[in-house]
């Protein structure tokens, strides 16, 4: 029988989700923790709509963050299937953050949603404030103070009260540290290299779909869906030139909106393929021949065969 020393203490490997109402700051947090583009950020609510996980690999653990949507009241058939897979994923996962901005005062919004981790009694939740740099530090002890009284209003035991700014990198690596201690003891989940286990075509389509919402104007958010139909490697090229083709579908809900995503004279799409190649680039690790189409899918939101179809 061996005697474990300190330094060889057991590895840990389990899964964290940040929750928080839209624009919480839970993915660009994502994106800090594990220090590559995972989780699509726009300052837009209601982007998210993959599960999509980032790894954050150390020497003694492995932190597997699963990104679920803002959870939200449905107003749409596609609203209540986003509901039921966050709840699904809060019983499923080893530590909540949730995230709550520095810079707003607690809303409906988060009071719904902490009410919602209040009935999910055993996963040990962390209360993270996030965009600390958007304020002074008399805001943020009076947000810490609001976040531990809500707690104690809806009998939520924080397992910590975090404060931190991805943007300026500020305590990100230290809420990994605090994190890590509430994990399983386990080998690693994944091997080394991922950083994530989406597959490759839906972040694809979220990078593509990042790209189309920039800039729109406000009523488009949600009614944009992107698949991507094939992924194929350009036959014929040399070995050291590979090229791969991505022949994918932008969909919106009514020919109006076509217009609004193509633009003038096709300006604004070839802008979206420009901006989108460049990321997919970066994270396939090859060159891109991308090739862009917008199409109508009407109403796909509450239709449950198109919204099957387009992966959801």
């Amino acid at each position: 029988m061996s005697v474990r020393t300190e330094s060889s203490a057991a590895h840990r490997a389990g899964f964290a989700c940040f929750v928080g109402r839209p624009n919480a700051g839970k993915s660009t947090l994502t994106n800090a923790l594990v220090g590559t583009k995972v989780a699509i950020t726009s300052n837009r609510p209601q982007t998210t709509r993959h599960t999509v996980r980032g790894i954050v690999h150390r020497p003694e653990a492995q932190l597997v963050l699963v990104d679920t949507p803002g959870l939200h009241k449905p107003r749409t058939l596609l609203g209540e299937r986003l509901n039921d897979v966050v709840r699904t994923t809060w019983s499923e996962v080893d530590v909540i953050g949730f995230c709550l901005p520095a810079d707003q005062k607690i809303g409906p919004g988060d009071r719904y949603i902490a009410a919602e981790l209040a009935g999910i009694k055993k996963t040990p939740k962390v209360a993270i404030v996030t965009k600390t740099d958007l304020v002074d530090s008399k805001a943020l002890a009076a947000q810490l103070i609001a976040i531990d009284q809500l707690g104690t209003e809806l009998g939520i035991e924080w397992a910590e009260i975090i404060p931190v700014s991805a943007v300026g990198d500020t305590q990100v690596s230290l809420l990994a540290d605090l994190l890590v201690p509430m994990l399983p003891e386990s080998p690693p989940l994944y091997p080394e290299g991922d950083l994530t286990d989406e597959p490759e075509q839906v972040m694809v389509a979220e990078l593509i779909r990042e790209a189309a919402l920039e800039g729109v104007r406000d009523e488009l958010p949600h009614s944009i869906a992107v698949v991507v139909e094939e992924m194929l490697p350009r036959e014929d090229r040399p070995a050291d030139k590979p090229l791969l083709d991505i022949h994918a579908n932008v969909y919106i809900e009514r020919p109006s909106q076509k217009g609004i995503i193509i633009g003038p004279k096709g300006k604004r799409l070839k802008e979206v393929g420009t901006k989108s190649r460049k990321h997919i680039e970066a994270l396939l690790g090859t060159p891109v021949f991308l090739d862009l189409h917008v199409k109508v899918a009407k109403d796909w939101q509450r239709d449950p065969k198109q919204l099957r179809k387009l992966g959801f």
